[in-house]
């Protein structure tokens, strides 16, 4: 619970109050902007989007019970009869100006932001996992990572909240120097610098550059963790004054990892190296890719005051992480799904890829599927980006590669001319043609690969896989009203 005086609300945002007196006292459990999700006594922040505005539902967040609701001036609708209304000139600014003073005045949590190209929200996920085991620990949903998902996770801890992990995503140059100054983070962690978002930025080293500016909003007592792997990250502490701590399997890093075993399961254990002290540590995330991500989050806990040897031992014990990256399930007729569907750039489908290859090992007779679909976002490298990655299936020995979609056309001619044959790469127009092909030639055993990026909306295919509903396609496609596949 955050506490608000009326008066208080009015000197933070330059608003209106309306409805109540000044003097009134708000105990808000949570803000919120989806009016589905209404929150009793929480403060509704009526933000406009492209397609919804958050205007239209200020009746039934009254009616749900909500205290307060932040709207916009310019809007001269009649307000819900009885809800109380702070009128400010931008809900969305109110919004960042209001977790800015609670960051300020009310926590005393350390806060922790994450960022990177690539692998961010597992980090995220895998510090809030460890902090979480050693004190009250706040971390957003998912890749809750914007100008609204960031000031709403600091809004949802407290005083007695000990650490709080922030995500901070990036679609240009300023957008991260903005979150930062929001959260004002006591550490900052660059996990690696990729190529998503290069079509916004234009190239790698603009990335870098925006990437940099968590650690650049290090105060001096801050502390920036740098993957010493990544040259453009490593070089990101050139230009600081805070404390440094890197991480890597690089022998000059702070905190090194060492030794990687890659478990039956596509688990991995390893030896962490710190302070001349090493410990054996157990990622139980599917890929060896999240061994860098577990080392970044062994790293931010120790810095956070976690002693070594524990986050070693705590990192063992998480098991959650958010929903559709690396996930794996084997259903019932014994196909084993790896859904990573919800997003993709050239980075993390070359560690998934990796990945389903090594399902393979020990075990020839299994076939691997890899179901891809576009990456986006990558501008003038498109082309070139998907082509290397229907090379590189080929070369990893993938069973069969589907590529959907009109975008992925060119990864699958790339893996035809790398050596593909017979039908093992195919390209198909959609996700429905995707899954026609899937129901007529699937058999128990296979290892399905599904990734995308998030706006493909891939993650269908393997829900319709884990869920056994390919049946009806079946008896689609043997009564002769199935479309059937694509041709390259």
């Amino acid at each position: 619970m955050i506490e608000f005086t009326g008066r208080q609300l009015e000197e933070i945002t330059g608003g209106i109050l309306t409805g109540c007196e000044q003097s009134h006292l708000f105990n808000v459990p949570q803000f919120f902007v989806d009016s589905r999700s209404a929150i009793r006594d929480g403060v509704f922040v009526a933000l406009v989007g492209e397609r919804v505005d958050g205007h239209d539902f200020l009746d039934s967040v009254y009616e749900a019970g909500a205290a307060l609701a932040i709207v916009d001036t310019v809007v001269g609708r009649p307000m819900a009869e009885g809800l109380s209304v702070l009128r400010v000139v931008s809900p969305l600014n109110a919004l960042a100006q209001i977790a800015h003073w609670v960051r300020v005045n009310v926590l005393t949590a350390q806060v922790i932001g994450v960022t990177g190209s690539s692998g961010k929200t597992s980090t995220k996920d895998l510090i809030a996992g460890i902090l979480g085991q050693h004190g009250e620990t706040v971390a957003p949903p998912g890749s809750f990572n914007t100008e609204v998902g960031l000031p709403l996770t600091i809004l949802s801890a407290d005083a007695s909240t000990q650490f709080l992990v922030l995500e901070m995503g990036m679609r240009g140059i300023g957008h991260i120097s903005t979150l930062a100054e929001i959260a004002e983070p006591d550490i900052g962690v660059v996990v690696n610098v990729g190529s998503a978002h290069i079509e916004l930025l234009g190239s790698i080293e603009n990335i870098a550059e925006a990437k940099s500016e968590l650690v650049r909003a290090l105060p001096a007592t801050g502390i920036a963790i740098l993957n010493k792997d990544d040259p453009l990250v490593a070089k990101m502490g050139d230009s600081l004054n805070c404390e440094i701590r890197t991480f890597g399997e690089d022998k000059g890093s702070d905190f090194r990892a060492s030794d990687v075993d890659i478990e039956p399961d596509g688990t991995t254990r390893f030896v962490i190296t710190h302070g001349g002290h090493s410990h054996r540590a157990h990622v139980k995330l599917v890929g060896s890719h999240y061994v860098s991500n577990a080392l970044a989050a062994v790293s931010a806990c120790v810095c956070a005051g976690v002693p070594f040897e524990a986050a070693c031992e705590l990192l063992s014990e998480v098991h959650l992480i958010s929903k559709w990256r690396m996930e794996v399930t084997t259903a019932g007729n014994d196909i084993t799904v790896i859904n990573d569907s919800y997003n993709a750039n050239p980075e993390s489908m070359r560690a998934a890829l990796t990945t389903l290859a090594q399902f393979r090992v020990g075990d020839s007779d299994r076939r691997t599927w890899a179901v891809l679909g576009e990456m986006r976002e990558l501008g003038e490298y498109s082309r070139e980006a998907h082509e290397s990655i229907g090379r590189l299936a080929v070369r990893l020995n993938i069973s069969r590669l589907v590529c959907v979609g009109e975008a992925t056309r060119v990864m699958a001619l790339a893996a035809v001319s790398e050596g593909s044959w017979g039908g093992e790469s195919v390209w198909v127009s959609d996700t429905d043609q995707a899954l026609e092909l899937l129901a007529r030639d699937l058999r128990a055993g296979d290892i399905v690969l599904v990734k995308a990026s998030r706006s493909i909306g891939l993650e269908r295919v393997a829900s319709e896989v884990m869920e056994l509903s390919l049946s009806s396609l079946t008896t689609d496609l043997d009564s002769g009203n199935g479309r059937g596949q694509g041709n390259l």
